[in-house]
């Protein structure tokens, strides 16, 4: 498939810039595969789609507060770093990203807070890419209560507007327990406690794989041959009490339903010879797009994505490509909210 087949229209009204008052009332279409039929409902009726023994996998990554804002050293010129990846604990050396990035050279000194934390640029990693080291004394433990202190709640750029102390916890999952991410699973922030022990009470399992999300979910594709497209590898962990769960589910022919793309992509990248989940950590970069035949969900909860997204791509693969592209025309005639703190979509 070509890039230029999921390229539509996106009304900026159609954008959520804040989410639901409650995470469950959010709107829900639901896509079913097998007819083409699409239904419009509220989140928390999700629950009526499935039935005793029956899967659901969320990812219990946890968003930190990735964006720091800093000054140089001798120009005092006010930038902005972008926390992606810790590539030593010991060192307290990462990747980030940099703005103004012409500005940032090699050997140049940061300052944050009232110098709380300075950090050192020592590589040039791609044009808005740097590694850093900060210069830090404690433990692991430590930098990460000054982080706490002085970054922001990561929310995406298209977000123009100030941060609310009510977006540390929303841009979170309720199930959130491994820090790492640097940005939200988003369908998974639907989900609330009264929400989860209905599903419960149903009979419904929950489990969870963990995928810490980087930039690479939202890297722009920029070639119009799919094949051609490289996604970041992003750290990812299917433990054995998933797989026991889901292979469970697989066995007796009930749903297993994936809570968003990165679930997804988790699952996918941990498939046994004999198409059932295994247990996995490591790195991925697995890019999903139709035609793609899914091994272990055959249902999805996604969110409403940007056009010509990774993100969209893998909802066409597991919808159908025609089917995805006259449920997004169903949601821009209906108003839905697209993006992170928007409405929701069941495909099953």
């Amino acid at each position: 498939m070509k890039l230029s087949e999921f390229k539509f229209e996106l009304p900026n009204n159609l954008i959520a810039l804040d989410p639901a008052e409650n995470r469950d009332e959010s709107r829900l279409m639901v896509v079913h595969k097998d007819t083409g039929k699409i239904e419009h409902k509220i989140f928390k009726d999700v629950v009526d789609y499935f039935k005793e023994g029956d899967v659901m996998v969320g990812n219990d990554t946890m968003v930190f507060p990735a964006r720091l804002y800093g000054r140089k050293e001798k120009t005092g010129a006010k930038i902005e770093v972008f926390l992606l990846r810790e590539l030593n604990a010991e060192m307290h050396l990462w990747d980030v990203l940099v703005d103004p990035a012409r500005k940032i050279r090699v050997g140049n000194k940061l300052y944050f807070g009232n110098g709380d934390l300075v950090a050192e640029v020592i590589d040039n990693t791609t044009s808005r890419g740097r590694t850093i080291r900060f210069l830090f004394d404690g433990d692991s433990a430590a930098f990460d209560k000054v982080v706490e202190t002085l970054g922001e709640t990561p929310l995406p750029k298209y977000i123009k507007r100030k941060i609310k102390p009510e977006d540390k916890e929303r841009f979170q999952t309720i199930f959130a327990k491994h820090k790492g991410a640097v940005s939200a699973p988003t369908a998974g922030m639907h989900f609330t406690r009264q929400l989860l022990k209905r599903l419960q009470i149903k009979g419904v399992d929950m489990t969870y794989v963990t995928l810490h999300i980087g930039l690479g979910t939202f890297r722009p594709v920029d070639v119009e041959d799919l094949t051609k497209h490289k996604m970041d590898s992003e750290n990812f962990i299917v433990g054995q009490e998933a797989v026991d769960i889901v292979n469970k589910a697989l066995d007796n022919k009930n749903h297993v339903c994936a809570i968003g793309t990165t679930t997804m992509r988790a699952l996918e990248s941990a498939v046994s010879a004999t198409n059932r989940l295994k247990a996995r950590e490591g790195w991925t970069d697995k890019f999903i797009f139709p035609p793609y035949d899914f091994k272990i969900c055959n249902a999805m909860i996604t969110n409403f994505h940007m056009p010509e997204s990774t993100l969209l791509m893998m909802a066409s693969a597991f919808a159908g490509y025609d089917l995805a592209m006259e449920a997004y025309k169903v949601a821009k005639k209906e108003k839905y909210k697209f993006l992170t703190y928007g409405d929701a979509m069941l495909i099953i």
